[in-house]
């Protein structure tokens, strides 16, 4: 797509689309740098845990009724979505920013810093939709699906993984240093919301105390939408309301993120 110099703001979409021109372009010709991220990781994680670690584990009352591998699969895909979602929304923005200043080159054109935040959630999002679906397929002959509601959990991990981005997004606007920053994010948030956020077993298992932390992290949300949606057992309210708890979360960091990139990238 290519837009001829008119002097004036394009259109709001257009401009985003744009960026995500940009971004397909780098990323047709550096595809297999990202393919451990994209599909490899999580399998990894499921062979492991699923069918090896998960091989002793018998079914009953914590998983469900179903074996571990069911159980543990579709919580999997959406942990991977929030970890490259988090990845994709701290270094690459700073850098955009700050390294390769391409956000400070695309803003001399006609395209807004809130298409350029605009095209980056976009891309995102279609990132996360693609490695779960990689992941999806490839899970399929190690048999860690029941049913068609895989497809679901697809875009359950696509949602969740945006819930996240969003406001690790705004945090990234406002770093100024190296991003040392984000080395907290991902040993004080990530890694513990992955751990303990109902992934690997159910929170019931976390005293009553600690519990509150899972509750309040999107993770625990994406889990329990996509568990519901491929195992059923969620019952409509309750989705609603894990829905309702992403959405406010994207909504409150795109809204920050977007006031952030215009306060950084507007002189």
């Amino acid at each position: 797509m290519s837009v001829s110099s008119t002097g004036r703001v394009v259109p709001a979409w257009q401009g985003a689309w744009l960026r995500v021109e940009g971004y397909w372009a780098w990323y047709r010709r550096y595809w297999k740098s990202n393919v451990y991220s994209t599909g490899l990781q999580p399998l990894l994680f499921l062979l492991a845990m699923g069918l090896g670690f998960g091989s002793q584990v018998q079914a009953g009352p914590a998983t469900g009724g179903l074996s571990y591998v069911h159980y543990i699969a579709p919580a999997l895909l959406v942990s991977a979505a929030m970890q490259n979602a988090v990845g994709e929304s701290t270094y690459p923005v700073l850098s955009g920013f700050k390294w390769q200043k391409d956000y400070l080159a695309v803003t001399a054109t006609p395209v807004s810093p809130g298409q350029v935040l605009g095209g980056h959630l976009i891309w995102v999002t279609l990132r996360l939709l693609l490695s779960g679906a990689v992941y999806a397929l490839i899970a399929v002959p190690f048999g860690a699906w029941l049913n068609a509601g895989a497809a679901l959990v697809v875009v359950v991990g696509a949602v969740t993984g945006l819930a996240c981005a969003a406001p690790v997004t705004a945090l990234a606007a406002t770093t100024y240093d190296e991003g040392v920053r984000f080395n907290a994010v991902f040993r004080f948030v990530v890694m513990p919301m992955t751990l303990f956020a109902g992934t690997f077993f159910p929170i019931e298992q976390i005293p009553v105390a600690l519990r509150w932390l899972a509750w309040i992290s999107p993770l625990w949300h994406g889990n329990e939408l996509a568990r519901g949606v491929t195992l059923g057992g969620l019952e409509p309210l309750p989705a609603l309301g894990h829905l309702a708890f992403l959405a406010a979360l994207f909504t409150v960091g795109a809204v920050l993120a977007r006031r952030y990139f215009y306060r950084r990238l507007v002189v």
